[in-house]
């Protein structure tokens, strides 16, 4: 509310700088009077400020415990193949936990675990992949894209609180973690 007297008052002629120029704008030349030159001015100065504050809080609109959605990097980019390995097994242990949260019918709680201990998961497995001879990669992408397909299509159904689909779906996660743990 402090910045409404700046923007609206246009008769403040302290508050506004005066420039001078050594030619005439063509702005002036055509009879454009003084005091709505400085509310333009005004306006500029309250959109600059809008803006500012806007800027300054993003973080506060835009965090992360917020937006609670999956994360999109592929590879850690200082994860080993052995850091990769020992994670993979705890962070399919937690995806497979959620068992109990669906039993439970806490639906909102089993999306927060299912996206926290996928993204885990989805890096450690991507990592292996990619250190495996060219040959056998392309069949464990396959088994990768139908494991983490089967994880949203998981998060979906908690999303919708469709008892059956959610059940189906947690049994083909199951079946497509064991498949790819196998390979790898």
């Amino acid at each position: 509310m402090a910045l409404k007297p700046l923007v609206s008052k246009c008769t403040l002629p302290h508050l506004y700088p005066t420039f001078m120029c050594y030619q005439q704008p063509a702005f002036r030349s055509k009879g454009m009077p003084q005091n709505v030159l400085q509310c333009n001015i005004s306006r500029r100065i309250g959109v600059i400020a809008v803006t500012a504050s806007t800027m300054l809080a993003r973080e506060a609109i835009f965090r992360e415990d917020i937006a609670n959605a999956f994360e999109f990097r592929m590879v850690a980019p200082d994860q080993t193949v052995e850091q990769a390995e020992s994670g993979i097994r705890y962070h399919a242990q937690s995806l497979l936990h959620v068992k109990a949260l669906l039993e439970s019918e806490s639906w909102s709680e089993v999306q927060k675990a299912l996206r926290a201990s996928s993204a885990s998961l989805k890096q450690d497995i991507y990592t292996l992949i990619n250190n495996k001879p060219a040959t056998e990669r392309p069949q464990l992408r396959k088994l990768y894209s139908d494991l983490f397909n089967g994880v949203t299509k998981l998060d979906y159904a908690a999303r919708d609180k469709d008892v059956s689909r959610v059940h189906q779906c947690y049994e083909n996660v199951v079946v497509a973690l064991d498949s790819i743990l196998s390979r790898l």
